[in-house]
């Protein structure tokens, strides 16, 4: 009968040790959500002769996203908030980690322009807006647009013909018989290539598609520069924060002393669109301590509810009925 001595105790306390360690650093196959204490958004605004709110303030909230460890993976993520999520969940369909983070990083660019835009309008102020093409939203899975187009994608020509609206698409792509090799030119962050993608019918229509889901690319010009520095944080879901923090800057008094945090995408006409992540964010407001949270009304605010515990949740569906809640916030 062989002994243990103390040298093979430290052996294998050394493989346990080497087991526990790869199991909480190697990354599975799956994607954690983690809460992330909300932000002030003051000190990332800057408006030409703007000013910082002296009581209360404009909360932003992110959500921590990164590929789990095996460990979290094996035990429900360890962490209080934590949610799992497969890469299809994560990635849009043919995109993989790198091309998520710039489109990531892309939206949250476009919402901070679009922000701008709606707070100056509600100011008062004249902003020139134009069409500039069709902005693609998404790609649906299993069809031909996939590894070929990507979200935030612009199509600016259809067949070589120059479109500037998503009813322009529309026609252009109606001439077209399911089967046919359709040339798109699109604009990529800086970059314009031209990608040939062969159509097929989706679903009941025998119509020609790609299956992408459009919505307007619009070139915004205002008044004046606004800057809003997020740093590395990505997507589109501080929009309304954003619109919010630069009308209080603006001069127009929308906190009246209170600390507020918001989440939801702006569009250009000011309607507040849904986010990932909520119960997240929801914690991260709790966490910084605010008298109230926007967000868009729906499935996010059911969502939020569940997890407030005490913090006061407000739907919102525009910009203008985010104002007048804060208007009448006791």
């Amino acid at each position: 009968m062989r002994h243990i001595t103390p040298g093979r105790l430290l052996a294998l306390g050394l493989v346990l040790l080497a087991i526990a360690i790869g199991l909480y650093v190697v990354p599975s196959d799956e994607y954690i959500f983690l809460p992330d204490r909300a932000h002030l958004v003051a000190p990332l605004v800057s408006v030409p002769g703007g000013h910082d709110p002296t009581k209360g303030g404009i909360y932003f909230v992110d959500v921590i996203v990164r590929k789990a460890t095996i460990l979290e993976k094996l035990f429900g993520g360890l962490h209080t908030g934590a949610e799992l999520f497969p890469a299809s969940a994560i990635n849009p369909p043919g995109v993989g980690d790198q091309q998520r983070r710039r489109i990531d990083l892309q939206d949250m660019q476009n919402s901070q322009n679009v922000a701008a835009a709606v707070a100056l309008r509600a100011a008062g102020k004249k902003v020139v807006t134009r069409s500039t093409g069709a902005r693609i939203a998404a790609v649906e899975p299993g069809t031909p647009a996939v590894g070929k187009l990507e979200p935030d994608d612009v199509i600016i020509a259809v067949g070589g013909n120059q479109v500037r609206s998503t009813s322009a698409v529309s026609r252009a792509m109606a001439k077209h018989k399911a089967g046919d090799v359709v040339a798109f030119t699109v604009r990529r962050g800086t970059q314009t290539r031209v990608v040939k993608i062969k159509t097929v019918a989706l679903g009941t229509s025998p119509k020609a598609k790609i299956g992408v889901l459009l919505e307007p690319a619009i070139a915004i010009k205002l008044p004046f520069p606004v800057r809003i520095d997020a740093g590395n944080v990505g997507g589109p879901s501080a929009g309304l924060a954003f619109a919010l923090e630069v009308l209080q800057e603006l001069g127009r008094n929308i906190l009246h002393g209170h600390k507020v945090a918001a989440t939801g995408e702006i569009f250009a006409d000011g309607s507040v669109g849904p986010i990932g992540g909520i119960k997240q964010k929801v914690i991260g407001a709790r966490e910084a301590g605010v008298d109230a949270f926007l967000v868009p009304a729906g499935e996010n605010a059911r969502d939020a509810r569940k997890g407030a515990d005490g913090l006061r949740i407000i739907p919102v569906e525009s910009f203008t009925q985010a104002l007048q809640a804060l208007a009448t916030l006791r």
